[in-house]
Parts: C-alpha cells; sequence; structure tokens
C-alpha cells in the first residue's frame, strides 16, 4: 500500500523532490541548483531543458535515498515558481527559447503601453501591469523569436508556466503529455478573469495571444485533470499527478492557512506574503495584488491577498557570487550579528524595480548613507534589514487593505534557518514570529493538495493538526526605535526610484 506522498518544489534557483508521510514528516528529499543565464541587465532566463533534467534528477536520488520505489507513493504534487515563461513545440518536446524568468524586466516597454488599461487589468485579474507577470513575457517571444507565431497555427507552439510544463514531461511530452494548469498559477499571466476563473478574450486581445496555445485550467486539488506519471519515466511507476500550486499558494497550503485572516511570509529568492480572505475577492488599494489562494476538487476558490517583494534572498546571493564578501549563504547570518546595527547605512536591492506595495520598474538597487566607517558586516546586516523592511511594507498595506491586524506571522523557506533574521524581523513589525517544524513548506502544501485529492489525508482538519511550531520571535525594540528606522527605509527607498 502507497504510504507517501511525494512534492515536486521547482523554484527559482533549484528544483527539489520530497516526500512526506501522513503526519506531514520529510520521508527523503534531494534537491539540485540550476542555471541562472543573464544575457544582458535585465534578462534572466532558465534553460527548459536542463529544468526537466533536474527534475527528473531529484526524484530518482530522492527516491533512492529514501530507499523507496514509485509504487509507494499515493500521489505527486507540484509546486513552482509562478510567472516564469516556456513556449515549446510540443510534437518535438523543444523549447522555442529560454524560459523568460519572473524576474526579467525585458518588456517595460510593453508594460509601459498597458497604463491606460490599470484600473481594468486590476479589477479583472487582480494585478497591476508589470513585467512580473506572463503574458507581456509571451507576448515578448510571440514577437521576437523566429517561426513562434506561424507555428501557433500549426500546433507547434504552446505555452506554460512551469508547472505546465514540467507536468506536460512527466506524463509523456510527445507522447501525450497533458497541457495543464491550476487556478493559481493561470491567475499570474494576467490573462485570466479572478471571478470566472478561465482565460479572458478581451486580455487575449489586448496581449494578441492566441487562446489555443494556452493550457486548460484546473482546480489545484484533482485526481483526474493532471494524469499520471509514466512508467518509464523517473517515478518508475504510473502515480497520480493530483496537486499543483505556485509556490506562495503550495506555502499557504503548507503553513495549514486556511481560515479568513491566517497569514504567511515565505523567504526565498523573493518575499511573499499572503493573507487569506476567504471566498472574498478583496480589491487592494495599497499595492498589493488579488489572487487566488487554492481551489480543491469542485469546491469555490478561496482566495487571498498578496505582497510580492522581487530580491530578498537573492540580495544574499549577490553579497556571495557578485561581491564576494561571503563564501556561502549561510555566512551572512555570522557577519551581520558581529555588528550591532548596519551603522545608519540602508540597502534597497531594486534590482528588478520594487514590486509591491511600490510597483514601481524604474527603481534600482542603491546603498546609503556610507561612510568609510562602515565595513562587509554593516552590508551584511544592511541586507538583512532589507528582508524585513519590505515585509514592513507589505505587511502595512495588508492591514490597510484587509483591516486585520496581525497578532503573530508564520514564515517559512530557506532564509528561516537565519535566528538574527527572524529575530530582525520581529523587531521591525512588533509582530510575533513564527517557525514551524516543517520549514519547506512549500512542497509540503503541494503534497497536501495531491493527497487530499485521493484521500491520503481526510480533510483540512488532518492537516491542520499537522501543524506544529518549532519557534517563536518577538519584538525586542521599542516603538520610537522601529518608527525611527522605518523612516530611515522610506527615505532609502525614495533614493531608489526614477533610474531606469
Amino acid at each position: 500500500m502507497a504510504r507517501f506522498v511525494g512534492a515536486i518544489d521547482q523554484g527559482t534557483t533549484s528544483t527539489r523532490f520530497m516526500v512526506f508521510d501522513e503526519a506531514g514528516r520529510e520521508v527523503a528529499s534531494h534537491q539540485l541548483e540550476h542555471a541562472q543565464i543573464l544575457p544582458q541587465p535585465g534578462w534572466v532566463e532558465h534553460d527548459p531543458i536542463e529544468i526537466v533534467r533536474r527534475t527528473s534528477d531529484v526524484i530518482t536520488e530522492a527516491l533512492g535515498r529514501g530507499g523507496l520505489a514509485g509504487r509507494d507513493l499515493a500521489a505527486i504534487g507540484v509546486t513552482n515558481q509562478r510567472e516564469t515563461t516556456v513556449v515549446w513545440n510540443p510534437k518535438t518536446g523543444q523549447p522555442w527559447y529560454n524560459a523568460i524568468v519572473w524576474q526579467d524586466t525585458r518588456t517595460e516597454a510593453i508594460v509601459r503601453g498597458l497604463e491606460n488599461k490599470r484600473a481594468m487589468l486590476r479589477e479583472r485579474t487582480g494585478l497591476p501591469p508589470a513585467t512580473y507577470f506572463s503574458a507581456s513575457k509571451l507576448r515578448w517571444i510571440l514577437d521576437n523569436v523566429d517561426g513562434v507565431r506561424k507555428a501557433v497555427d500549426r500546433g507547434e507552439a504552446v505555452f506554460g508556466n512551469i508547472d505546465t510544463w514540467v507536468i506536460w514531461n512527466l506524463t509523456g511530452g510527445v507522447d501525450g503529455g497533458v497541457h495543464v494548469t491550476d487556478v493559481t498559477n493561470a491567475s499570474r499571466t494576467l490573462l485570466m478573469d479572478l471571478r470566472l476563473l478561465d482565460w479572458d478574450d478581451e486580455l487575449l486581445a489586448l496581449f494578441d495571444i492566441p487562446r489555443r496555445m494556452l493550457p486548460k485550467i484546473c482546480s489545484s486539488s484533482d485526481r483526474a485533470s493532471y494524469g499520471a506519471t509514466r512508467r518509464a519515466g523517473p517515478v518508475g511507476a504510473e502515480v497520480a499527478l493530483a496537486g499543483d500550486l505556485g509556490d506562495q499558494q503550495a506555502a499557504m497550503v503548507g503553513q495549514a492557512c486556511f481560515s479568513p485572516g491566517e497569514a504567511k511570509n515565505t523567504y526565498g529568492t523573493g518575499n511573499f506574503m499572503l493573507l487569506n480572505t476567504g471566498p472574498q475577492i478583496v480589491p487592494s488599494q495599497a499595492g498589493l495584488l488579488t489572487t487566488p489562494c487554492y481551489r480543491f476538487g469542485g469546491a469555490a476558490a478561496v482566495y487571498a491577498l498578496e505582497g510580492s517583494i522581487a530580491v530578498t534572498g537573492s540580495a544574499v546571493q549577490w553579497l556571495r557570487d557578485q561581491l564576494g564578501i561571503i563564501a556561502t549563504a549561510h555566512e551572512v547570518e555570522g557577519l551581520a550579528a558581529s555588528v550591532p546595527d548596519a551603522g545608519g547605512i540602508y540597502f534597497v536591492p531594486a534590482f528588478s524595480g520594487l514590486f509591491a506595495p511600490y510597483w514601481r520598474a524604474d527603481a534600482r538597487g542603491t546603498i546609503v548613507g556610507l561612510s568609510r566607517f562602515h565595513t562587509k558586516a554593516h552590508l551584511a546586516r544592511a541586507t538583512l534589514e532589507a528582508i524585513c523592511f519590505q515585509t514592513r511594507a507589505v505587511l502595512d498595506a495588508m492591514t490597510a487593505d484587509s483591516g486585520v491586524r496581525l497578532e503573530v506571522l508564520k514564515v517559512d523557506g530557506g532564509a528561516t534557518v537565519n535566528d538574527t533574521l527572524m529575530q530582525m524581523q520581529a523587531d521591525v513589525l512588533g509582530v510575533g514570529v513564527v517557525r514551524p517544524v516543517i520549514r519547506e513548506t512549500t512542497a509540503l502544501g503541494a503534497a497536501y493538495a495531491a493527497g487530499l485529492a485521493v484521500g491520503f489525508w481526510k480533510d483540512l482538519e488532518t492537516v491542520r493538526t499537522n501543524w506544529k511550531a518549532d519557534r517563536r520571535w518577538d519584538a525586542r525594540w521599542s516603538p520610537d526605535r522601529r518608527e525611527e528606522a522605518y523612516r530611515g527605509w522610506k527615505k532609502a527607498v525614495e533614493r531608489s526610484l526614477d533610474w531606469a
């Protein structure tokens, strides 16, 4: 009898496969990074073929490490970097172009031309016009890659975010791969109507995108929609692919944020805070996104407010890879903790512009307040503070939109192993911060979605009982210190604007 559920977590910098038991405990896992392709400033790409290889490799390795076989899995869920855009030929399995990553800003000209449609896009999709989302990336490929538009008419060019690409390959690829996505991923394209949960013909016309190249939109937890892995593939058995969620929505499920007013913040390449608003679609007046949180089976969709921050963990990678200040990401904690504060400097890591709540594509990375007194330790601490201040801006916007004042913020993602960062976050927010025992809640959420669809877990309450706290941090700063520091941050943000 199948005793476990698997999850593919395809992220911006790496791919992992994790296996969980009925209590939501990790049984086996493996993770591999993939290349970040940076052809010119503002451009970020991934090799879709490399991502498929990494997916295959992590599945094989994780099962091997756990002494498991595909038949031990009741189902598999998929979660993914959301807006990253792939166009491929379903007859050959070859991409027409590299995947254009959510961080990529090459489509600024297309987005600027949509400013007069901002109100309509907000109302219809819950999103502002921004380079972040898939539609402008897909339009760029259609307009700039030779042969793609004509190939669409021949059925030789189809689109998907990374979830669609991974599922298509796992279910057979050119030999009958399933071309689908779920409501959470579809909502990140600027092409889906939030209320109808279907592609919108007016939006397709606005971006000049043919409907026939788009995947079918399904529920996030559904046994019938996503097919099964092929016996000849890396799983080695026919296992139902029964769950599909964008990474941040998957983290909401993994954190068991099933009630209106519950929120989580994920610390990864970027930061993403979501607040469950239940079946109610809450339009944002404060610079947030309105998004589906999940839809399970035939039940009504549950919605959320989201604050998306482009650069948080990737700022630490910048210290490591571009500046050489640290040799590994883990070193940033000790370096930052070696000084009592940032010495009055602020780092605004607007490498891809600023996302929520500002939505300023013209912003660029800025370090202010420097003197010869400052060291790499101060810059390391300012980098961690930047993560916390950006989160504060999102939380303030969330409070303004929802009227909900959080008493505690659930946190997850790789950076939450940094205890210094978590204490700084509580200090900057003035809100308790709680880390769960299972920190990789994105993968866990995808597993829950798949397991619920096949009856491995009975219901949401069963999932909720699995959640356990690992550690809590409470604020130590006085209110005066907190507000003074945040005023300095807002001043630094102003200095980052109008560069691009």
